[in-house]
């Protein structure tokens, strides 16, 4: 993996100022952020949360083929 130093590092943020303008950076930071921090909620949860909101497979008014005629 290549080392990134403080050069590389302050092209990287000029490339990003220039795709993104100063305006931008602190909503792109937020977003960052709060997808960070919901990531590592996620993974500390165990994904306990994805079990709760999915039904079970055999409830629910889907559509289930009738019996044969």
């Amino acid at each position: 993996m290549p080392n990134l130093g403080i050069p590389e590092l302050l092209i990287i943020l000029a490339i990003i100022v220039l795709l993104f303008g100063v305006g931008k950076l602190p909503q792109l930071g937020k977003g960052i952020g709060e997808g960070i921090r919901n990531f590592k909620q996620a993974v500390k949860d165990g994904g306990q949360d994805s079990e709760k909101k999915d039904p079970p497979a055999g409830t629910g008014s889907g559509n289930t083929p009738s019996s044969p005629k």
